[in-house]
């Protein structure tokens, strides 16, 4: 490989990683909304040179944040592993609306609809929460009535935080959580039954703090 080669090879993977710092940038303050042009042209390439990269925003956005999922998944995995469902289950719960009061972003992509998200990072995640869920039961700490659905409602009403200041959504995320998670002890009043409310279903209504689809 001769000089100007490297050099070209050098230049594109600076063009990439800036291309992906400011995707993840734009996607946190604004959604996944954003216009691949408003990206290309903060990021200070040009819009051919985007589509060459990455030739769908779906392919932007799993590039983006996939770190974000593999941080996700982790969670998820250490709960499972931790000795005390309990425990779990709510670091689970803490540290998932955290990420959705500081990143608008990733929370949409979590629970978009891309076949590659799904089958990847979704599917696999939704059945673990399952079994913490079924752990907590077990375990005696978590009512016996709260249903995996009921993770929808928790991040639909943390979803009403977007837009605020990141430091006032932290705040208020971290006080709502410590309120749900009281009511979902043991020994609180019956609730009404669970609704099977889906993520996609929320997402099509424009809630989460999100709007979908996503266009170019």
């Amino acid at each position: 490989m001769n000089a100007s080669q490297s050099q070209l090879r050098t230049d594109a993977a600076e063009n990439r990683a800036r291309v992906l710092a400011v995707a993840r940038e734009l996607f946190a303050e604004r959604g996944l909304d954003v216009p691949m042009a408003a990206i290309a042209r903060r990021a200070g390439v040009g819009v051919a040179t985007l589509y060459r990269r990455f030739p769908t925003k779906e392919a932007l956005v799993a590039e983006a944040f996939t770190e974000q999922f593999a941080v996700c998944q982790a969670v998820i995995e250490d709960a499972l592993a931790d000795p005390d469902p309990w425990r779990g289950f709510r670091t689970v719960i803490e540290k998932v609306c955290l990420l959705q009061a500081t990143d608008r972003g990733f929370t949409a992509a979590f629970v978009a609809t891309f076949p590659e998200m799904r089958s990847k990072v979704r599917e696999h995640t939704w059945h673990c929460f399952g079994e913490l869920v079924d752990r907590a039961k077990a375990g005696g700490q978590l009512r016996a009535d709260f249903s995996p659905h009921d993770l929808t409602l928790v991040l639909v009403a943390n979803g009403g935080l977007a837009g605020v200041p990141v430091e006032v959504a932290v705040a208020a995320s971290q006080r709502l959580v410590a309120y749900l998670l009281e009511s979902f002890r043991t020994g609180t009043d019956e609730l009404p039954p669970p609704v099977p409310l889906s993520l996609d279903l929320v997402l099509s209504q424009g809630r989460l703090g999100t709007h979908f689809p996503m266009k170019a």
